[in-house]
């Protein structure tokens, strides 16, 4: 088989082309051909993987983080084959990877994730559901979960620092970003029923966590045909500040702010608020998000 291996060389802070080389090496010594696709940027990186499916590769491999997946989910769905044809593999190096957490891929362990990867192709893998967003007659994908309010704005301000490093940039970010914000005002339009809501973040979630195991939507299920609406109702500083960490247990559950609802299409309005995707930005409210049930097959 022809497996595409797509690694952005600038994931994991510039150790992502050794990473992606030592999966090819692996991938090759069991006896699969390899196309490894290393771009300097997120969307020559995408043109590559859309060339290579053009040209007939059997699987594509992506290695990085939940921004890798991203990319390999919306090359996947949006290629305009049948859902599940060509199967995505995970070899999660990254900082989030909370897609493979969801998929019980081992994370920073290249050959463990790429066995995995060779085991699953005997087996067929697994079809997930995937969302699918709508704005102004453009679509994209995601595969964990979309999130618009303040820990958007957590991710737009982490982005945008050079330091630190690794996982103690969101929890910093999230400090310095509690100093400012305010609940917003939303308009949410859910399996058809509307209402205004007041919060302090509206997530939908087809996995389980975002951040890095902050487990806003614990009992979220990849294959379920649902997404998960997640609510949290206007805090003070304080009381977002004790609510938050506790997201990384699922703790946060049962807390009178804190709502959840299973739904299959949700539209979000809100001025000036920007939402994010696996991590990816996507841009701003309002935002249309329905739920594709198996869009697509992971090798996992």
């Amino acid at each position: 088989m022809l497996i595409a291996v797509a690694v952005n060389p600038r994931a994991s802070f510039g150790r992502g082309r050794h990473a992606g080389e030592e999966a090819a090496g692996f991938f090759r010594a069991a006896g699969a051909a390899v196309l490894l696709l290393c771009e300097d940027s997120y969307d020559a990186l995408a043109r590559a993987v859309d060339r290579a499916l053009a040209s007939g590769a059997d699987a594509l491999v992506v290695v990085g983080g939940d921004g890798m997946v991203h990319l390999g989910v919306n090359a996947l769905a949006g290629s305009g084959l049948p859902y599940g044809t060509v199967p995505l593999g995970i070899v999660p190096t990254g900082t989030g990877n909370d897609v493979a957490r969801a998929l019980g891929v081992p994370t920073h362990d290249v050959p463990g994730a790429c066995a995995a990867v060779l085991a699953a192709v005997g087996s067929g893998g697994r079809l997930i559901d995937a969302g699918r967003l709508s704005s102004s007659g453009t679509s994209r994908w995601f595969a964990g979960v979309l999130s618009a309010g303040f820990d958007a704005a957590v991710n737009e301000r982490a982005n945008a620092w050079r330091w630190p490093r690794g996982k103690a940039r969101y929890p910093l970010a999230m400090l310095r970003e509690l100093a400012s914000f305010r609940a917003i005002n939303y308009t949410v339009t859910a399996d058809g029923e509307r209402w205004r809501q007041g919060a302090m973040l509206v997530s939908v979630a087809n996995g389980q966590s975002i951040g890095g195991g902050m487990k806003v939507t614990p009992d979220a299920v990849l294959d379920d045909g649902y997404l998960d609406l997640f609510i949290v109702s206007p805090l003070s500083r304080l009381g977002l500040l004790k609510v938050f960490p506790k997201v990384f247990s699922g703790g946060h559950l049962g807390h009178p702010a804190v709502h959840i609802r299973r739904v299959r299409r949700v539209e979000l309005s809100a001025e000036s608020v920007v939402a994010y995707a696996d991590g990816e930005r996507i841009g701003p409210l309002p935002l249309t998000i329905e739920v594709v049930p198996g869009a697509v097959r992971v090798l996992a």
